[in-house]
């Protein structure tokens, strides 16, 4: 996955900032692309449409602005005034009629490109069903049953990380093998954010296998496999990082290449699915995993559906 670091620049902005903030002094070339993120809750669903906007250009500079919480008119007008001197793309997420309207408004007069992004679908379910929505800020974030679920979730992960307990294979969703360096514990955390229990398991060749891997469903294990050049890179820069020898027997290639055959032996005799994670980020990885083992990515939905 590219990284966009060096490109990009964040700004986060609370509704009362002081008025002397000079964004001038914040944008250091005329050459870059100011994005202004809106908000009456925390911001993060069109933060995210940002950062994925921004990762199709990793080689255009964008300064990136987050006004988060707004609730009255007068402060989105100071908002949407910052985003008119240096015309900058408008992605919000605001769900209040008068503050959706005011920003409307004055985008189009003031010729600024402005992107909504939860008013058509709202308006679309709306259509549909004949149910007004309930037009509440920051609706998706309320600590509800599934927010507890999720941090449930992300404690089974730590508790259940690196094979600490064999036994929490059995009580788990997903369970992760992979030999050192092929993203276990990352995944782990990323798939709990998803209401997922994970538990990881680090492959050794002379290491004993937990009899409990053999207890449990195969269609729920997923064999994390890498190539071995790419391995030696990240062990070896994972041994600098430490200011140890890079080449040491951790780094060694032929090492390296039996560790993956005995991983990849084994995964043939569990009958798992396999994912090489050579050329993924981590959200790929786990897009795959989800779709390979036909999970739900239960991280957005608010409440549950009662018969």
């Amino acid at each position: 996955m590219k990284s966009i670091k060096k490109q990009e620049r964040i700004f986060l902005m609370k509704p009362n900032e002081p008025e002397q903030l000079d964004l001038q002094e914040k944008l250091q070339t005329s050459a870059a692309v100011t994005m202004f993120v809106l908000s009456d809750s925390a911001g993060e669903t069109a933060s995210k449409l940002a950062q994925a906007t921004m990762a199709q250009y990793p080689s255009v500079e964008f300064n990136l602005f987050r006004r988060t919480f707004i609730h009255t008119k007068e402060h989105l007008i100071k908002a949407l005034s910052d985003a008119k001197k240096h015309n900058a793309i408008i992605l919000h997420t605001l769900i209040k009629e008068e503050l959706v309207d005011l920003t409307n408004h004055f985008c189009e007069e003031a010729d600024l490109y402005h992107f909504d992004v939860l008013t058509p679908p709202v308006s679309e379910v709306a259509r549909r069903t004949g149910v007004a929505p309930s037009r509440e800020p920051g609706a998706l974030h309320h600590l509800n049953e599934n927010y507890f679920k999720r941090i449930k979730a992300m404690e089974f992960a730590v508790m259940y990380d690196d094979g600490k307990d064999p036994r929490g294979f059995l009580e788990a969703d997903v369970v992760l093998l992979g030999v050192s360096r092929t993203s276990k514990t990352p995944l782990s955390l990323f798939l709990a954010n998803k209401n997922l229990k994970v538990a990881n398991l680090p492959l050794v060749p002379q290491a004993h296998i937990p009899k409990q891997l053999w207890e449990i469903d195969p269609k729920k294990i997923v064999g994390l496999t890498n190539d071995p050049n790419v391995l030696n890179s990240i062990r070896k820069e994972r041994m600098r990082s430490y200011g140890l020898n890079p080449d040491s027997a951790y780094s060694d290639i032929e090492k390296i290449k039996a560790e993956l055959t005995f991983a990849n032996d084994l995964y043939e005799k569990l009958g798992c699915v396999v994912i090489n994670v050579a050329s993924l980020s981590i959200e790929e990885t786990a897009s795959m995993i989800l779709n390979a083992l036909n999970l739900e990515d239960h991280s957005y939905y608010t409440s549950e559906t009662k018969d």
